[in-house]
C-alpha cells in the first residue's frame, strides 16, 4: 500500500468513526451497552486504536497532522461517553423518583439467626447436670480395637454384637496384626481407656457418636451415646440410685417417678434398667391406655446401669476387692426424643430446616 493510499483510508476512518460514535452512543439505554459501544471505538481493540497502527505507514509530513486529528477525536469520543453515562444515570435516578412510594423506615432484610440442633442442645444439658456432680468430661475415639469395645467389657466371643451382622467393623492393614478395628458400638469404650491410665477416685462422663446396624424409626446406624461411671472405695448401688433419680429429675422435672428393674449387661453385676413414668400420657396420675409412647403401661424406659462388674476392675489392674464402682450409659437421642416429643428418629439426622427450627 502507497502512502496516498494510507492518508486516504486514514482520512476515511476518522469521517466514519466520527460519524458513527454518535448515533451508537444516542442508541445506547444502558450503561452496560454504552461501555461496550466506547470499548468498540477508544478501546484496546477499537477501531480508533487500529487506525493509529497506520500513522508510521503515514507520510513524514502528514503525520503530526493526523495524529493532532486522531487525539482530537478520541477527547470527543471520551467527553461523549462521559455525558451519556451521566445522561443514562440521571434518567435512571428520575425513574425511580417517580417510581412507587419506598419507606425507608421499614426494618432491613436480615438472616434468621442459627441455633443449637436439640440433640446438642440435651448434650450440653445431659452433661451441665454431671458436671455440677463432680464427673469429669472426657471424650474417647470412634474408631476403637477390638479388645477395648468388647474383651475387657466382659463380651463373650459368641456375643451377638461381636458379630460383622450387628456391628461395623473395620478392614485392618497387616501391620495392626489380629487386633480387630470396629466403629465404637458404645461410649463403654472411655471406661476401659479411662481407667488403664488413672487410679481411683474418678468419675467420668463421655459424650460421642457410637454405630451398629439398627435403621428404624426408634434406631439409627448412628446415633449419641452418653457413658457414666465412677470408682472409688465402698461405692454401692444406692449411691447409683441416688445420682442417676436426681439427674433424671433435675431433665424432667422433680414431680418425675423413677424405677429401676433389674437387667443384664457384660460389664456390670448387677446390672439394671431405669424408666421414668411417661412423658407424654403423665399416666403416674391417671393411667392411660391409649398413649402410643408407653403402650399404656405410664412407664419409658430411659437409660442402663449398674454396679462395674469385678472383670473388668481386673482387665484394668484395678484390685475388685479394694474398690467398687458403678456405670451408666443413655442415648442422648431418646432423651431428646421424649423432651421434645420427636417420633422418628431419622428427623435427627435428615438435616432439615423446617424440622430444626421448631426447637
Amino acid at each position: 500500500m502507497n502512502e496516498s493510499d494510507v492518508v486516504y483510508r486514514f482520512e476515511q476512518g476518522l469521517e466514519r468513526i466520527s460519524r458513527a460514535y454518535r448515533a451508537a452512543f444516542s442508541e445506547s439505554v444502558t450503561e452496560q451497552s454504552l461501555r461496550v459501544v466506547n470499548a468498540r471505538f477508544t478501546g484496546p481493540q477499537g477501531e480508533l486504536t487500529g487506525l493509529l497502527k497506520l500513522i508510521p505507514e503515514l507520510p513524514k509530513e502528514k503525520r503530526r497532522h493526523f495524529g493532532q486529528l486522531s487525539n482530537q477525536l478520541k477527547d470527543e469520543i471520551l467527553e461523549a461517553f462521559r455525558q451519556r453515562l451521566e445522561s443514562l444515570a440521571r434518567t435512571a435516578l428520575e425513574a425511580e423518583m417517580a417510581g412507587p412510594h419506598l419507606d425507608v423506615t421499614l426494618p432491613g432484610r436480615f438472616h434468621t439467626p442459627g441455633r443449637l440442633h436439640p440433640l446438642i442442645r440435651t448434650k450440653h444439658e445431659l452433661l451441665d447436670v454431671f458436671i455440677s456432680f463432680g464427673f469429669d468430661v472426657v471424650e474417647g475415639p470412634e474408631v476403637e480395637l477390638h479388645e477395648n469395645n468388647f474383651d475387657k467389657l466382659g463380651f463373650p466371643p459368641d456375643h451377638p454384637a461381636t458379630d460383622m451382622q450387628d456391628s461395623f467393623f473395620i478392614a485392618s492393614s497387616p501391620a495392626d496384626g489380629p487386633r480387630k478395628l470396629l466403629l465404637r458400638t458404645h461410649t463403654s469404650n472411655v471406661q476401659i481407656r479411662e481407667m488403664s491410665r488413672r487410679r481411683p477416685p474418678l468419675a467420668v462422663v463421655s459424650p460421642g457418636m457410637v454405630y451398629r446396624r439398627d435403621d428404624d424409626v426408634t434406631h439409627s446406624p448412628m446415633f449419641m451415646q452418653i457413658e457414666g461411671f465412677l470408682v472409688d472405695r465402698h461405692v454401692t448401688f444406692a449411691q447409683l440410685k441416688g445420682v442417676l433419680t436426681r439427674a433424671v429429675q433435675r431433665l424432667f422435672g422433680s414431680d418425675i417417678p423413677v424405677r429401676f428393674r433389674p437387667s443384664y449387661f457384660p460389664f456390670v453385676e448387677p446390672g439394671g434398667e431405669v424408666d421414668i413414668g411417661c412423658w407424654f400420657c403423665r399416666g403416674w396420675d391417671k393411667r392411660s391406655t391409649e398413649c402410643r409412647v408407653c403402650k399404656g403401661t405410664s412407664w419409658l424406659e430411659i437409660l442402663g446401669c449398674g454396679m462395674i462388674h469385678p472383670f473388668v476392675f481386673e482387665q484394668v489392674g484395678y484390685d475388685p476387692e479394694k474398690y467398687t464402682g458403678f456405670a451408666f450409659g443413655l442415648g442422648v437421642d431418646r432423651v431428646a426424643m421424649l423432651r421434645y416429643g420427636i417420633s422418628d428418629i431419622r428427623l435427627l439426622f435428615e438435616n432439615d430446616p423446617r424440622f430444626l427450627t421448631q426447637f
